[in-house]
């Protein structure tokens, strides 16, 4: 089975439609799928739910399809720096589901190991629990949540082998995992394609079967926020 395709164009060809669900890694601005963003954004394609522990800032990463008015509904734990994000939320342009950070990569995982729903305590007694039902185990109360299940999962790694095994670098692992597991359907960006068998079985963060199809390019890879300390005087 192929799994390595030219660009970001290429990889999401034939996948992607209106009202469609998309799952996308990264925290902040750290491992997001930069080239596959840009790609959705070409694309046109309308009225998007996306599962993402944020939405990128305004004008780059996720922010780009706001701007574009591409997404219909924000399932997150974090507004963050995105102007555009808080005004369509408070403006009503843009629905919210709000989720706990544990609790949204748990519902991804969740997803990905096929199990439809769990228990959790986080949310109980707040508004996060309004709706769910409770149940109570060793007399204390959880709440059900429901895995998330993905039309399209798009994130972004440091290295792959062509059976689409994944190696993430450092904290740019983060939502990436879980957000490739839920999807039907997975394209990862890269930075390197390395040689099928060169990688250390031990040292794959995401093994190939959750990978169908792969690109390889450049990343700016955006700071979210620089901060500097002034130079010590001499």
């Amino acid at each position: 089975m192929k799994k390595i395709y030219p660009d970001a164009d290429a990889a999401l060809d034939g996948l992607l439609f209106d009202g469609m669900h998309i799952a996308a890694g990264g925290f902040g601005l750290c491992g997001i799928p930069e080239l596959l963003i840009d790609a959705l954004v070409r694309s046109g394609v309308e009225d998007l739910t996306v599962a993402s522990n944020n939405c990128g800032v305004d004008g780059f990463g996720l922010g780009k399809l706001l701007d574009t008015k591409q997404i219909k509904k924000m399932q997150s734990s974090y507004v963050g720096e995105n102007a555009e994000f808080m005004r369509q939320y408070l403006s009503g342009e843009l629905e919210l589901e709000f989720n706990p950070q544990g609790t949204l990569a748990e519902r991804m995982r969740a997803a990905g190991a096929g199990i439809p729903g769990f228990y959790t305590k986080t949310g109980v007694g707040t508004v996060i629990a309004e709706g769910k039902e409770v149940k109570q185990f060793n007399g204390e109360d959880y709440i059900l949540e429901e895995g998330i299940f993905a039309d399209l999962s798009i994130v972004k790694a440091w290295k792959a082998d062509d059976t689409g095994n994944l190696i993430f670098r450092k904290t740019a692992r983060n939502f990436n995992p879980p957000a490739a597991m839920c999807g039907k359907v997975c394209v990862a960006e890269v930075e390197e394609i390395v040689p099928r068998g060169s990688i250390d079985p031990d040292l794959i963060h995401l093994p190939g079967i959750y990978v169908h199809r792969i690109i390889q390019g450049d990343h700016e890879k955006r700071i979210e926020q620089r901060t500097t300390r002034k130079r010590e005087e001499a």
